[in-house]
């Protein structure tokens, strides 16, 4: 089977072009809300270090809610869940808009993100645990395409969001796309639970068996967890780190174009991979891939210019949504039954806590020393990553054991 009919025939699938059209608009504030806080308390405080102390209430609160929902969305339900979860975000992204351009304390915002990102339903996690339903019928090794090509929107959802922020923190002010972001996420999610594999959801009997511990019983889950961390701080420090660099060679207003150039880098390496029938198994797959990851970082740290930062980002993308891709596979497999959403949810929450902990590092290393050094701690993180993928990959092979080992 070709490239070209592998995701023919994913689309072919019922139901899934009507549920990825749903979910652009559902999932566009993801690409939206880490450089738009960046970009608007830049604006509104003056201070990097603030700008990146708020995106990181944002996140850690997110990645910390996100299994606790995906377990609430197991037991109890999707749709009764979601709806007020998406409402109670909206209220509190206004309300961070309105504090920030009141001169409000940085304690104050920081705060007001952590309850806009804790309200978030986990949105991606609800998506890959559908996949397998949604391809029942077809050949079973579609599903690394489909989840590849999931990975693939999200990239260019992330090419999509920096370039709109970009634009409208220069025609009005990048309130404007904060304003934006939760709207997007309602019409999106309106959308999205009218579809009817959505309506069908169903509970499944082994809901709420696993103990405290839930998905997290799994070694295979421990292990994406501890793996997705320092990933997730690498990509974290990129987000304020591209930005910086942006605005030492004097192209600020730029800062958008290049994260979203870093992100069409990672979308064209999902492509690829969606694309490839592969045969060996997921996990060293993975940890070959995180082993790939920090070699395209360390260059960045010596970019002269616009122009070749460009070229290295895009480069440095590549390995991004190839190995996310590998581990929501592999989450998937080693999913207990009956937690399948709560199980994708922990890596993302890995990632998110990554994500927010870069942010404010590499804002204050940004401030204190210089973006040269954040590239090199960026880098830094996805070598841990890589580290701790090779000497684990064994613990991502799917099997019965579900007791904790940490």
């Amino acid at each position: 089977m070709g490239p070209r009919e592998r995701y023919a025939r994913v689309l072919r699938a019922p139901h899934v072009r009507a549920l990825l059209l749903a979910e652009i608009p559902m999932r566009l504030p993801i690409g939206i809300n880490g450089l738009a806080i960046v970009l608007f308390l830049r604006e509104h405080t003056g201070s990097y270090a603030a700008a990146g102390a708020v995106a990181a209430g944002f996140g850690i609160a997110l990645g910390l809610s996100s299994p606790l929902l995906g377990r609430i969305i197991d037991h109890r339900g999707l749709r009764q869940t979601v709806v007020p979860l998406a409402l109670a975000h909206a209220v509190a992204m206004g309300a961070l808009v309105a504090c920030g351009l009141a001169d409000a304390p940085v304690a104050l915002l920081v705060a007001l993100a952590a309850a806009a990102g804790a309200f978030i339903p986990p949105l991606g996690s609800i998506s890959r645990a559908m996949w397998p339903r949604l391809l029942r019928d077809e050949d079973p090794g579609l599903l690394s395409t489909a989840l590849a090509m999931e990975g693939v929107l999200i990239e260019l959802i992330f090419v999509a969001g920096p370039l709109l922020t970009a634009l409208l923190s220069a025609l009005l002010d990048p309130a404007a796309a904060l304003i934006l972001s939760p709207a997007l996420l309602l019409v999106g999610l309106a959308l999205f639970l009218m579809q009817p594999p959505v309506r069908t959801w169903v509970i499944s009997e082994d809901a709420g068996s696993h103990g405290a511990l839930g998905a997290l019983r799994s070694p295979g889950i421990q292990t994406l967890v501890l793996c997705t961390l320092p990933m997730g701080f690498c990509f974290g420090a990129m987000e304020v780190t591209l930005p910086a660099f942006s605005e030492d060679h004097g192209a600020r207003g730029l800062a958008g174009v290049l994260v979203a150039v870093w992100s069409l880098g990672s979308a064209a390496g999902g492509l690829l991979y969606g694309a490839w029938h592969w045969s060996g198994p997921p996990a060293r797959r993975y940890a070959r891939l995180a082993a790939l990851l920090p070699i395209g970082y360390l260059p960045l740290a010596l970019a002269p210019s616009m122009g070749v930062m460009y070229v290295l980002a895009l480069l440095a993308g590549l390995c991004i949504a190839p190995t996310l891709t590998a581990g929501n596979q592999i989450a998937g497999d080693v999913a207990p039954s009956g937690a399948e959403t709560e199980a994708y949810t922990w890596p993302v929450t890995s990632l998110v806590v990554g994500l927010a902990i870069g942010n404010w590092s590499a804002g204050a290393i940004v401030e204190a020393a210089d973006w040269q050094a954040a590239f090199l701690v960026s880098a830094g993180g996805a070598a841990l990553s890589a580290v701790l993928a090779a000497a684990r990959w064994r613990t991502l092979q799917p099997g019965p054991r579900y007791e904790a080992v940490l």
